[in-house]
């Protein structure tokens, strides 16, 4: 068997939280095409209809309605969707929005202390059950702040900014580490007063509404990985990966697969309201283990599940440090990973901040504990392809947060 052709995504997750967002902000219709379909993007539109914003479907796309904001009348269910709360938190306190975030269970056990912080520090009224969901927020007379964050955090850097669109000065937000920046490059592309230099970022009060925009969302490189690492693991594949988000921020996996030797291609790039859009091929070349610091970690934070398997196939060790967020995931990823990868005869040794893995070992078809976590599922759905035997996973429905046509996908090019 070999993995070979062209496989389209659907809209990346993380652009089409943003831009269901920025259109609620802007004066008139803004048109949204290929928007992702899974149920995280699904949670953020219906918060969005429960605070006054009108969002229909028009043919294969979505129509936003920008205009004011109402206090939604109940509850606003984020469901699986950290980026839903932590980013509409941002972005409602700074439209003077009361409201009070709930999730499904998973999110209700997340950290929020990571945004309620710099947020209080602005001036926002909240209240949290020890800083996990429900999180309840009261219109507040916010302040511009400079606050320097302990953690890489793209969520968490733009709750801060989004705020920061109606505070009395300019805020300030420095990290750690660069992580996603479609935040800042999409409002930026929008006319909002904002800059970055290095790791900091500061961006200034809207005075006007946001012009509407029509946009047509790329592929996400995080479901794109998932095949990417398949297409690295099985011999003579070559698999070109249509239309996916080029921004250097969600690369990383790329970088990552290239420095263990696979052939990695990049063409027809594209640039669409700031953000670069390309095409990637892929060939499967003999895999050899790198070390991955707390440096690389941010832009590949999503996709560490499957690079665990592809290590799992190189020669020599892979270790992987500085990824203790990954404990704060949909589930304890690096638990999940080492669990699941150990049952199916992987060498592979638990870190607090990481793990490490020796290979190549063959690899056997076994029972895998998701933990409901979309990125488990698919990681170990790869991982069939590459073992001895079929994996059984207690949970595949969880795909669909994400990327319900996962296994349709899957079918199509094995």
């Amino acid at each position: 068997m070999n993995l070979r052709g062209e496989i389209f995504f659907p809209g990346d997750k993380s652009i089409s939280h943003r831009s269901l967002m920025f259109a609620a902000l802007c004066d008139g219709k803004s048109k949204i095409s290929n928007l992702s379909t899974g149920k995280d993007v699904q949670s953020t539109k219906n918060c969005l209809i429960d605070c006054g914003i009108k969002i229909y479907n028009e043919k294969s796309s979505y129509i936003v309605e920008g205009g004011k904001f109402i206090n939604p009348k109940k509850e606003l269910d984020c469901g699986n969707s950290g980026t839903t709360v932590r980013l509409l938190a941002g972005l409602l306190s700074g439209q003077n929005i009361s409201a009070t975030f709930v999730g499904d269970e998973s999110l209700s056990n997340r950290p929020m202390k990571r945004i309620i912080e710099p947020l209080k520090l602005m001036g926002l009224n909240c209240s949290s059950k020890n800083f996990t969901l429900p999180l309840k927020i009261k219109s507040s007379k916010l302040n511009g702040i400079n606050y320097k964050s302990q953690i890489a955090s793209a969520q968490v850097k733009s709750a801060v900014l989004l705020a920061a669109l109606g505070s009395n000065k300019p805020t300030s937000f420095i990290e750690p580490v660069l992580s996603r920046n479609h935040t800042e490059i999409m409002l930026k592309a929008l006319g909002v007063p904002i800059n970055t230099k290095k790791l900091k970022t500061t961006i200034s009060k809207i005075t006007r509404k946001l012009k509407p925009f029509n946009f047509n969302i790329p592929g996400d490189p995080s479901s794109a990985a998932f095949f990417a690492g398949a297409a690295s693991m099985v011999k003579n594949s070559n698999l070109v990966l249509k239309n996916i988000s080029g921004n250097d921020t969600r690369l990383g996996i790329f970088s990552i697969l290239k420095q263990m030797g696979v052939t990695v291609l990049k063409s027809n790039e594209k640039n669409i309201l700031g953000e670069k859009i390309i095409d990637i091929t892929i060939k499967n070349k003999i895999l050899n283990g790198i070390k991955i610091n707390e440096n690389q970690i941010p832009s590949i934070i999503d996709e560490i599940p499957i690079i665990a398997i592809v290590a799992s196939q190189a020669k020599g060790q892979t270790k992987i440090t500085g990824a203790k967020e990954l404990r704060y995931k949909e589930s304890d990823r690096i638990s999940s990973i080492v669990l699941n990868l150990k049952k199916m005869g992987a060498d592979i040794t638990e870190l607090e901040d990481g793990m490490i893995i020796n290979g190549p070992k063959k690899l056997k078809g076994t029972f895998i504990k998701t933990y409901h976590d979309h990125r488990i599922a698919m990681a170990f759905k790869i991982a069939s392809i590459i073992a001895d035997g079929e994996n059984q996973l207690d949970s595949i429905d969880c795909v669909d947060i994400s990327y319900p046509e996962f296994l349709e996908t899957l079918t199509k090019i094995t």
